[in-house]
């Protein structure tokens, strides 16, 4: 009898199943333990020895420049091993600390900037590091970077060094701003999905790209102008840092076939005849460089150096004293609550709550680098920085990469807006998506019916066509939330809805675009948005800085108490024992765009509307 048997071999392979997922889970918490227990021994020895003389401060970038970290303590410790499946970035924050730790440090003789596994940030962000690295080389310690290749976004951080090295079979990649974007909609067409759009906005093109089969005159005109703006911010920039003439990036990129031909098709030689670089050098002889500006190890193998994740762990945050409290709002607004590295407007406005309640912080600062999302859930945070200046508090915002549409939308209860020149902002205008596939349905022979005891049963169901009425009401929707969104600007602005839906209309700016139409009141980075915080909150000398955040897990709160040098020691023995393969990058536009289609089609809340930009500060 074969069903006896059959019984008898599934509860076997259940029986094995259990033992090997046994087994997956003991190793998983044996080797968590093994990574408490090295951190444990590496605190109780005392932690990092003192910094010898003459020590050079290795800034190893690696990963993207964010506000704040996506991931927690214990994924960041697991990826940095091989057995984590995040990358891990640099946050912006924390190269501020190391250099400016570092430039009053007499052990530290000068600094290496190593860019390779640099993923790069928007401008706002690079002018930060830039500043910091300015800040650094104003003591007199020198600065020097090199790289096998960089592309554009290291390039600009490598030009602030005081001398910027190149590998002999590298290539200085700078190619300008801009780019090309996928229409889907003659595809879309074919396989029978149909993409209605309801928006307020002239310049609104978020959505276009399911539309259209091409950007429309007004979509190109805001493009045109907005990366124009970055590109003359970028090339001024570079240009004042070499040191070359005004135009000397536009015109080697122009001649770049003619240039590239007399320099025998060297690269590495092309940059070092137009100065963008100032020698070629391999890392051995980097090496051997700085040894003798500095100082040799004791093996006389290598000279005295300390990385950067290494210095960072050395350095002590203060717990007393007046704050200055800092919420930061990074990644793409969703209504509810949302971890480290998104913005939810829940867990976003709790976050901003906890400052107004604590007496210790005297005012606060909104980081922003997020282009946008849902209205509701910008209103939330909005609204809770409203209550922290009734309050008595002063609120500053603090514009990063991106703050267009939601971004905006959050940005409008503070008593000063900061923005970089560069800054990506306004996008002031709403739309939603109303994706139909009731024509591919046909085509493959699948009907769809039912009974509804009214006409809105359904209404936002994608396998039916779309209802007149609906659109309607939608339309109806946008206009009210496009409606209040440019009355709050004027409020905040100190203008009316009239001027304001004039620079609106859904178009983006840069932040000296939108200085001069009034969107914004200040040019400059975090610097001076805590200058301008501590100024209204009438705090002497530089006040105390602490970043409010989500509540850390167990292992975080391990990871604190215990101290990051621990850490760096538990991942240096893991990296020697465990060497892991990091996964590729293998998301594409394509996929990621249309499966955003797919998500707004799923009709659970056939009423959503957005205010994102889905723009990119790159």
């Amino acid at each position: 009898m074969p069903y006896p048997r059959l019984a008898a071999t599934g509860r076997f392979v259940s029986r094995l199943w259990s033992v090997v997922d046994g087994t997956r889970r003991l190793l998983l918490n044996l080797l968590f333990l093994l990574l408490v227990v090295i951190l444990a021994v590496a605190v109780l020895r005392g932690g990092a020895a003192p910094l010898s003389d003459k020590t050079t401060l290795v800034l190893n970038l690696r990963g993207k420049l964010v506000e704040q970290r996506s991931v927690t303590a214990r994924e960041a410790a697991l990826a940095q091993v091989g057995a984590g499946r995040v990358s891990v970035d640099t946050q912006l924050r924390d190269v501020r600390t190391v250099l400016d730790a570092a430039a009053k440090d007499p052990q530290i003789h000068n600094a290496l900037l190593v860019l390779d596994d640099f993923g790069g940030a928007g401008l706002p962000a690079l002018h930060e590091a830039a500043a910091a690295i300015a800040r650094f080389r104003a003591t007199g310690k020198k600065v020097i970077a090199w790289g096998a290749s960089y592309d554009q976004r290291q390039y600009f951080l490598a030009a602030q060094a005081d001398e910027v090295l190149l590998h002999p079979m590298g290539v200085v990649f700078v190619q300008g701003y801009g780019g090309y974007r996928n229409y889907y909609r003659e595809a879309l067409d074919r396989i029978g999905v149909t993409v209605n759009l309801v928006r307020v906005g002239t310049f609104k093109d978020a959505a276009e790209a399911y539309i259209a089969d091409g950007p429309s005159p007004e979509s190109t005109e805001a493009s045109r102008s907005l990366y124009g703006g970055l590109w003359t911010t970028y090339t001024q920039d570079v240009e004042k840092a070499r040191k070359l003439p005004a135009g000397a990036l536009e015109a080697l990129i122009a001649d770049l076939p003619k240039r590239l031909a007399t320099a025998g098709g060297d690269s590495a030689k092309l940059a070092l005849d137009s100065k963008l670089v100032d020698g070629l050098k391999t890392l051995d002889q980097v090496r051997e460089q700085l040894i003798q500006a500095g100082a040799a190890t004791a093996d006389g193998k290598t000279f005295r150096q300390v990385p950067f994740d290494a210095y960072l762990a050395r350095q002590v945050t203060s717990f007393v004293g007046d704050a200055i409290g800092v919420v930061v709002a990074e990644g793409a607004i969703v209504d509810g609550a949302a971890p480290a590295g998104s913005v939810g407007g829940l867990s976003t406005a709790d976050l901003i709550r906890q400052a107004r309640l604590d007496d210790k912080v005297k005012a606060v600062v909104l980081r922003v680098n997020s282009p946008g999302g849902s209205p509701f859930g910008s209103e939330l945070i909005r609204r809770e920085l409203e209550l922290t200046r009734s309050a008595g508090k002063p609120v500053i915002v603090s514009m990063g990469d991106v703050a267009a549409s939601g971004g905006y939308w959050i940005s409008m209860a503070a008593d000063e807006v900061v923005a970089d020149p560069a800054t990506v902002t306004g996008s002031i205008g709403v739309f939603a998506l109303l994706p139909r596939a009731d024509k591919a349905l046909d085509k493959l022979g699948v009907h769809t019916d039912g009974v509804q005891t009214t006409w809105l049963v359904g209404a936002g169901d994608a396998r039916r066509p779309l209802d007149p009425r609906f659109a309607d009401v939608m339309q109806a929707n946008i206009n009210h939330v496009y409606g209040q969104f440019t009355a709050l600007a004027a409020k905040a602005r100190k203008s009316t809805p009239e001027a304001i839906d004039k620079v609106a209309q859904g178009r983006v700016w840069t932040g000296s675009q939108a200085r001069e139409r009034g969107l914004v009141d200040t040019l400059g980075g975090f610097d001076v948005a805590l200058k301008a915080a501590a100024t209204r909150a009438k705090l002497d000398g530089t006040p105390r800085v602490v970043y409010i955040e989500p509540e850390r897990s167990r292992f975080d709160r391990f990871v604190g108490l215990f101290g990051g040098v621990a850490a760096q020691a538990a991942v240096a023995q893991f990296e020697a024992r465990m060497p892991g393969l990091r996964p590729p990058e293998v998301a594409r536009q394509a996929q990621d765009e249309l499966a955003w289609l797919v998500r707004l089609a799923d009709g659970t809340n056939p009423f959503a509307s957005l205010a994102h930009c889905l723009c990119s500060p790159y």
